[in-house]
């Protein structure tokens, strides 16, 4: 089972959940997507590291065969193309390697070269398989790493955990595009509900199974409970505001390998996850 985890903002827990049900799972695989700023590799230190480098194809013109008709830079949605004193200009940082210059041209003027645009990284932190994409500073999509770390998932552990990018854009569309069951990680403000129902409209959108998780829960009232009651969304799991869990997470320490009550917690969740993801899997095919 393929399980997506999402929140609408960075600092939400998304990492920590991610983290800690991959690690408490018999055997799983865990996948960092957040490829901007990976941070599961700092939590599992995983060993036998292997890399592999992640490249895409960029254009690049021939002054001789352009007739400066400019069909290609009235093609390029993103604008990564001009036509500059007599010729084609490509900005890299702005292609998205679609290829569609190339299929355009009239002249056949393009051709392409490869790119460096990031790496894959494996390792195995004792009962984890770990995978992360990390993406050069600078690049403007991260959408080809996620792509490669997707598509290497052959066979292996029943329980693959997909640690989303925050928010609702292209790369997290890319991440839970596969995903049999959603988790959204949302805090207990009225600014957590926004970032909620970011996500939780994304998931909509792709007709995905889902439930919420509740982190930094204190007594009292809790707008993002209260938002998931409105709008009929289960509630899978509550996450207490604990000092010591907050200690273990910012040391980067894996919670459920260091303390029983929080292996006990986090157990319980995946459960609730692991039953809901089979019953929804089974029933909306």
């Amino acid at each position: 089972m393929k399980v997506a985890v999402l929140s609408g903002k960075g600092g939400t827990g998304k990492t920590l959940v991610s983290v800690n049900l991959a690690s408490v799972a018999k055997e799983s695989l865990y996948i960092d997507c957040d490829v901007e700023e990976p941070n599961g590799h700092l939590f599992f230190k995983p060993k036998n590291y292997a890399s592999e480098s992640i490249e895409v194809k960029i254009p690049f013109s021939d002054e001789k065969l352009c007739s400066g008709c400019r069909k290609c830079v009235e093609f390029c949605k993103f604008n990564a193309l001009a036509f500059i004193i007599n010729k084609v200009i490509v900005f890299d940082n702005v292609c998205h390697s679609c290829g569609g210059c190339i299929l355009l041209c009239p002249e056949q003027a393009f051709a392409e070269k490869d790119k460096l645009i990031g790496k894959v990284q494996y390792g195995v932190s004792e009962n984890v398989t770990v995978m992360t994409g990390v993406l050069n500073p600078g690049e403007s999509s991260g959408v080809p790493i996620i792509k490669k770390l997707l598509q290497d998932i052959v066979s292996g552990p029943e329980l693959i955990i997909i640690d989303c990018p925050p928010g609702s854009a292209c790369i997290v569309m890319e991440s839970i595009k596969d995903a049999d069951y959603c988790i959204l990680v949302a805090e207990p403000t009225l600014f957590g509900v926004h970032n909620l129902n970011l996500v939780y409209e994304l998931v909509k959108l792709f007709k995905k199974p889902h439930g919420v998780i509740l982190n930094k829960c204190v007594e009292g009232e809790n707008p993002a409970e209260k938002f998931c009651l409105e709008k009929d969304i289960k509630v899978i799991g509550k996450i207490p505001f604990d000092g010591g869990l907050g200690t273990l997470n910012s040391n980067a320490l894996i919670s459920v390998r260091e303390n029983k009550k929080y292996h006990d917690l986090f157990a319980s969740i995946l459960q609730v996850v692991t039953k809901e993801g089979s019953y929804e899997t089974v029933t909306n095919p």
